[in-house]
């Protein structure tokens, strides 16, 4: 259970999308013909929830934030890496409107893949479909992790949690430049920025971790683990 956990709580998507790699080559074809791909800065809006779908977007190259707003609080659902699909909530026709807003983390690269032609490319193609339902199931197992994390452990379990999904799952390495920002961690950790300021400066203090600027490096891999599992 515990691996399960530790598994599933991480902020960050971990399901690389492969169901391109079941289309045809007449599908592919269609699939140029009915996508355009779209270059986004820093910090730019990719889809506004409650706006009305027009298409299904994939990340081909950057890292974006998913997350519920009411306006006055935002809730970060996951983190989105390369080779992830954006919008898979509203393939079903009974939502017209996006479920959800996503936003850019740094530069990045999105195709926009047109509904309707996503849509006839899930009746057409059962191995297709079966991958779309893949990438669902893991987002809902991974959202609930999420919640299970974000309502049961206590902060240092969280942040703990969102750098070693970083190490892992984005970048590979140990030591890598954070592309978010102080008050990012605070809204994915669900704490406040003071409060994930002085956290960074206990890690660092107890040899867990050291910041120089935006360089990040992680010295002790197994403790910060200890700490994410106990929360």
């Amino acid at each position: 259970m515990d691996d399960i956990l530790r598994y599933t709580a991480c902020a960050i998507s971990s399901h690389h999308c492969r169901c391109f790699d079941k289309l045809t080559e007449e599908e592919n074809e269609l699939l140029e013909k009915n996508s355009v791909t779209i270059k986004y800065k820093k910090g730019e809006v990719i889809c506004k929830q409650g706006s009305f779908v027009s298409q299904v977007m994939y990340v081909e190259k950057g890292l974006a934030k998913v997350f519920l707003d009411n306006g006055t609080n935002s809730l970060v659902l996951k983190i989105i890496p390369d080779g992830n699909l954006l919008g898979l909530a509203s393939v079903s026709q009974e939502y017209n409107t996006y479920q959800y807003s996503a936003m850019t983390y740094i530069d990045s690269v999105v195709r926009q893949i047109d509904i309707n032609l996503f849509r006839e490319l899930l009746n057409r193609n059962p191995a297709f479909a079966r991958e779309v339902i893949d990438i669902l199931s893991a987002n809902s197992v991974q959202i609930y992790g999420r919640f299970f994390c974000l309502t049961h452990k206590q902060a240092f379990g969280r942040l703990a949690d969102i750098l070693l999904c970083l190490s892992e799952r984005i970048f590979k390495s140990k030591e890598f430049d954070l592309p978010l920002s102080r008050k990012d961690l605070a809204e994915l950790s669900g704490m406040s920025s003071e409060t994930v300021i002085r956290i960074l400066k206990k890690f660092n203090e107890e040899g867990l971790i050291s910041m120089n600027g935006k360089e990040l490096i992680v010295h002790n891999y197994d403790r910060l683990q200890q700490i994410s599992d106990k929360g």
